[in-house]
């Protein structure tokens, strides 16, 4: 391996060594509001050379052959840019540009980027053209990713992704605006990412990555990663009313405040956003589902160089629910279909502070920091078993905790030449600090009658973590990416059941190595390879006491780790088509799971997952515009007999997709569908979730003051299962008795019937 680096690095050195060089440095701005524009791609046809626009939307090229070259500007949502630029020998040319807004363009989808290529920005772009009632709905745009809820939205989703289930986000790191969502050592399972806080109307674009080799995530990412990101301002103040079947309101509110420039050539916005829903919904006992989100952003460019943003939010949420029902309960006419046996609800709330901070240092280098501190509650009550362990009172459980967050991060990031070799480097530094009061698991009956405390304590877990990137620029096509994370954690459980309220500790760490490859063939192609590991910690209730609650069974105390591979082909074989294929596989220590309801750790034993991902994004003409994704993915347990190894719920074939028609930015419609197959339940396959394709459908109408639009969910009226589990349970008749016996079925919350919503949108 040593020689074909030392090969690549002189190849390197004598293709640029005796060469004269110009550079090029420039600023991207929105043409519509004069602001700094992040994340347009840049290219050089002649010599390869490419780059991707900063927060302060600045770039810099160097090592161009001098003469006129013909540069190519493109960012998903704007007009491309063609111009002709003039580079002089060891002479810098400063250039700018404005881009105007455009409607889907797959030109401007560039391939040689300097950055790792994904969907998501094209997947985020037509979140108008898609039914998008929540962030979660937004979700569903990430390829092979699905979600279930089985509390009528007031609890986060279930999340399957590449094979696994990642529960409420135990394998799959949440976060926006680079402030964590998911909740360590929560009271319904760990990595517990809500992200019911987030104004759909307020996210400029998601980022996304499959597999565990994105070197700033941390905990939770082995599946993978998601990444919401906030707009800087709202192009128009707005007022927006939706209404549709099962009772269903949702009102929103934007207001831009204030977008002004400064003396000093800086510039600052502001705005206000607020959301208010209630859902009945299709249950036949009312969800009564109310939600309350407020935010306020302000960023202020300071001078030339500098970035500064506030954010504050705040989210109130209560509910009630139906919980899931056996299968057999509906087969033999106990409930119907979309009854419950026991009703469930809870009430949460979450306040953040968010203070980024963004600092160009010079042309090749910059400074990023956030700190960001977190008040948040939980109470929520829920019925999973019946009467499997109390056949008198019933087994519901409360699950609760009052939580502080605090977080700060910070990145430096700098591009400089060893010799003739063009390098990058990046590294990170943070700390996070989760206190929480009153984790709580207690039996009860009608929510408020305690029949038995299960667990009672305080949290106190701290990560420090650190990481370092290097990338080599071999040539200019051929790019090698080095780095490592380490991550510290601090356990500590203070047991409030026992009267001397002992406190236990747990330290341990845990070193992520990750590395990559990619080679662009000009501009139409790439081919990669990742490699990466990722971990997710577990419940500090039981890691700290080193053992399962209520039992001497001892829990190791280790993070067992994700190691990742994969290989794949990014290629653009004509001017409005993409495609994409990776082939990758993905290997776990230890399937170490929290089951939040009982409090114990379930160590399932080692897995191994492998499995193919094709993607296809094709742009007839300036209309119409399709898009589709198939998943696959094989995953077992390696350490048990085969018939006993499957991973319960594990999805194998997934596919998302559709057609989206547009015209003269006025009128726009979309048809989509989303499909999964039948997957096992459980670990011997004797049990089924069955799988379901579901499509919808969208038009909307906008003009300059005004917006319009319908939104049509499972179209077709599929009778569906969303979330299903494999669930042992005793239920009580109605002429009063109980099952005599324990019975394993698959119990499921039922998906959403058809569907209609219209809304109407003001700006001003």
């Amino acid at each position: 391996m040593r020689t074909i680096i030392t090969t690549l690095v002189l190849l390197a050195f004598s293709l640029t060594a005796f060469a004269h060089r110009g550079s090029m440095r420039g600023t991207i701005f929105d043409g519509n509001g004069r602001k700094p524009l992040e994340g347009v791609s840049i290219f050089i046809k002649d010599g390869s050379h490419s780059a991707i626009t900063d927060a302060l939307g600045k770039f810099f090229i160097k090592g161009i052959e001098p003469g006129r070259h013909t540069v190519l500007l493109t960012h998903l949502g704007y007009e491309n840019i063609t111009a002709v630029v003039k580079i002089e020998d060891e002479v810098t040319t400063d250039v700018s540009y404005n881009v105007q807004s455009a409607t889907v363009q797959m030109s401007a989808v560039s391939v040689n980027a300097k950055r790792d290529l994904n969907f998501s920005s094209i997947s985020a772009l037509d979140t108008k053209q898609r039914p998008v009632n929540s962030t979660q709905d937004m979700l569903r745009l990430i390829p092979g990713l699905f979600i279930a809820q089985h509390q009528g939205g007031g609890k986060a989703e279930q999340i399957f992704l590449r094979g696994f289930d990642c529960d409420h986000g135990t394998d799959i790191n949440v976060s926006i605006d680079n402030m964590p969502v998911n909740m360590v050592s929560h009271a319904h399972g760990q990595g517990f990412a809500d992200a019911h806080f987030i104004i759909p109307e307020s996210v400029q674009g998601v980022e996304f990555g499959k597999g565990p080799y994105q070197i700033d995530k941390g905990n939770m990412n082995t599946a993978g990663f998601v990444a919401f990101k906030t707009k800087t301002d709202i192009e128009n103040s707005f007022v927006k009313a939706e209404g549709g079947t099962f009772g269903y309101f949702r009102s929103v509110a934007g207001l831009q405040l204030l977008s002004k420039d400064g003396n000093a050539g800086g510039h600052q916005d502001a705005y206000v956003m607020g959301e208010y829903g209630y859902n009945r919904s299709y249950f036949d006992q009312s969800q009564n589902f109310n939600r309350l989100n407020l935010m306020g952003k302000y960023t202020n460019y300071v001078g030339a160089n500098k970035i500064l943003t506030l954010t504050l939010s705040g989210f109130h949420s209560s509910w009630d629910a139906s919980g899931q029902i056996p299968t057999r309960a509906v087969d033999e006419g106990i409930v119907g279909l979309y009854g419950g046996m026991d009703p469930e609800g809870g009430v949460t709330s979450r306040y953040n502070m968010n203070l980024q901070y963004f600092q160009s240092i010079n042309t090749n280098s910059y400074f990023k920091s956030n700190f960001y501190l977190t008040s948040y509650s939980f109470n929520l009550y829920s019925d999973f078993t019946y009467f499997l362990e109390d056949s008198v009172q019933g087994d519901q459980i409360r699950q609760a905790e009052n939580r502080v967050i605090a977080v700060y991060n910070s990145e430096y990031s700098s591009s400089y030449n060893i010799g003739k070799l063009k390098t990058k480097s990046q590294f990170g530094l943070g700390v996070r600090y989760d206190a929480v009061k009153d984790d709580e698991l207690t039996h009860t009956m009608a929510k408020t009658i305690v029949i038995n405390p299960i667990e009672l304590g305080d949290v106190h877990e701290t990560n420090l973590y650190s990481y370092f990137n290097h990338s080599f620029f071999l040539t200019p096509q051929l790019v090698v990416n080095l780095g490592a994370r380490y991550d510290y954690f601090i356990q500590q459980y203070d047991n409030r059941l026992l009267a001397d309220r002992p406190r236990y500790t747990f330290n341990n760490g845990k070193l992520s190595p990750k590395a990559g490859a990619y080679y662009n063939f000009s501009d139409n192609a790439r081919l990669y390879y990742s490699y990466g590991t990722g971990f997710h910690t577990n419940d500090t209730r039981t890691q700290a006491l080193g053992r399962q609650l209520g039992s001497d069974v001892i829990i190791r105390n280790t993070i067992p780790g994700a190691f990742g591979h994969d290989l794949g082909l990014v290629v653009k074989p004509a001017k409005g088509l993409l495609l994409s294929g990776a082939l990758w596989l993905l290997d776990m220590q230890q399937e170490y799971t929290y089951v939040s309801d009982v409090a114990v750790i379930d160590s399932g034993g080692k897995t191994r997952r492998c499995g193919f991902d094709l993607s296809a994004r094709y742009q007839l003409n300036k209309w119409f515009y399709f898009d589709v994704d198939l998943n696959y993915s094989h995953g077992r347990y390696t350490d048990l007999s085969a018939g006993a190894n499957f991973i319960a719920l594990a999805p194998n074939f997934t596919s998302i997709g559709g057609i989206t028609y547009t015209y003269n930015k006025s009128l726009s419609a979309s048809m989509r569908y989303q499909h999964i197959s039948n997957r096992p339940a459980n670990s011997d396959n004797s049990l089924t979730a069955l799988g379901y394709t579901v499509c919808d459908a969208v038009i909307n109408y906008s003009r300059p003051h005004y917006e319009f639009g319908a939104q049509v969910q499972n179209m077709f009226n599929v009778k569906w299962r969303e979330a299903q589990f494999a669930t042992e349970t005793r239920l009580k008749y109605p002429n009063g008795t109980i099952e005599n016996q324990r019975i394993s079925d698959v119990c499921y919350t039922p998906g959403t019937p058809f569907f209609l919503k219209l809304s109407a949108t003001y700006k001003f």
